[in-house]
């Protein structure tokens, strides 16, 4: 066989088939013989799901309270603290440190025994004191 015998075999798939026995009625007999589905009822809602939205709206607005307590937004500030070289050329490799340890930060919130973000977190801590090291001797 040889390579015109292939590019009239790949024109010959080209072309539409019809089914060797019409298909719709046996579709249309599964149709009839199938049972409507009964329509969806309106229930009230149920008294254990305002229970739970009543305790999220309790725990969302008690977060925001201690997020907004005098004592706990110390810790926010401390954390939101950045530091910005004095060459312009070191400020966006500053800010990218800056984002990545609060995105770590964060991370470790959710799951503190993940040694992987631990290992991160210290190796952009390194970063942050190399660039404060090359900040100082350009300076």
């Amino acid at each position: 066989m040889n390579e015109l015998d292939y590019l009239r075999q790949m024109r010959s798939l080209n072309r539409p088939v019809a089914p060797r026995r019409d298909l719709w009625a046996g579709i249309e007999a599964q149709l009839d013989a199938a049972p409507l589905a009964a329509a969806p009822r309106h229930r009230r809602a149920q008294p254990w799901l305002m229970a739970a939205a009543i305790a999220a709206v309790a725990v969302l607005s008690g977060g925001i309270g201690l997020h907004l307590a005098p004592g706990g937004s110390d810790a926010v500030a401390e954390a939101h603290t950045t530091w910005k070289p004095t060459d312009p050329r070191l400020t966006g490799a500053a800010v990218e440190l800056d984002a990545a340890r609060m995105e770590l930060t964060q991370a470790m919130q959710d799951s503190p025994q993940s040694e992987a973000l631990q290992r991160l977190l210290q190796k952009t801590e390194r970063q942050r004191d190399r660039l404060r090291s090359i900040d100082k001797q350009a300076g």
